[in-house]
């Protein structure tokens, strides 16, 4: 059971949300009929951005001894990674917008900018779960793209998968007793609504 948890913990990082929230973006919304390459080279940027990007910075950490673990597990060494995240997402925010991206994605990638910011300030005092935030916020882009009309017909098995796989990551970290329950609960609330509201501003 723990070697799953390690899986689901691993596939559905923080770091690689993002890309696959664009990927949904760029494959299951009207955007899925933009050229191949230019869906591609948008998920890239994006792969590089939020999750090459904060992995370099974490493993130069590493080496420099400013955190014990790859996994982040002890809250006192989650900040500096979660500034270099929000950042991060910043970036592809405004690379997004670069590219003449719809408002409702560049909004996406504010939002999960600004759950950073609020795990990073909760993270002071409690150890919020980044997971949780991540999958929250590929919820509230499946229900945003869904409400707004710009989703393929097939978006209801979209929003039922993204809840699957929220389920199944807040047990796996609930498994791997990195957090609690509230913990879980409250990370996830944070990614959605901050998403969920945010990309709402066209």
């Amino acid at each position: 059971m723990n070697k799953l948890a390690h899986f689901f913990s691993f596939i559905f990082s923080p770091l690689l949300l993002p890309t696959y929230g664009v990927m949904i973006a760029m494959f299951c919304t009207v955007l899925c009929y933009a050229p191949e390459r230019v869906r591609w080279s948008v998920i890239g940027v994006t792969f590089v951005l939020t999750c090459f990007v904060p992995l370099l910075a974490i493993g130069l950490m590493l080496k420099l001894g400013l955190v014990s673990d790859p996994g982040l597990n002890k809250r006192t060494e989650r900040t500096l990674p979660f500034l270099i995240t929000l950042l991060s997402y910043g970036a592809c925010a405004l690379y997004l917008h670069w590219v003449n991206g719809p408002m409702w994605l560049v909004m996406f990638m504010v939002g999960a900018m600004v759950a950073a910011i609020v795990s990073a300030i909760i993270n002071r005092w409690w150890k919020i779960s980044a997971h949780g935030a991540g999958v929250g916020g590929l919820v509230a882009m499946t229900f945003r793209i869904w409400i707004d009309g710009v989703a393929a017909p097939y978006v209801m098995w979209l929003i039922i998968g993204a809840i699957m796989v929220a389920g199944i990551v807040g047990t796996s970290r609930l498994i791997l007793q990195r957090h609690t329950l509230l913990q879980v609960l409250a990370g996830t609330a944070n990614g959605f609504l901050c998403v969920f509201f945010l990309s709402a501003i066209h």
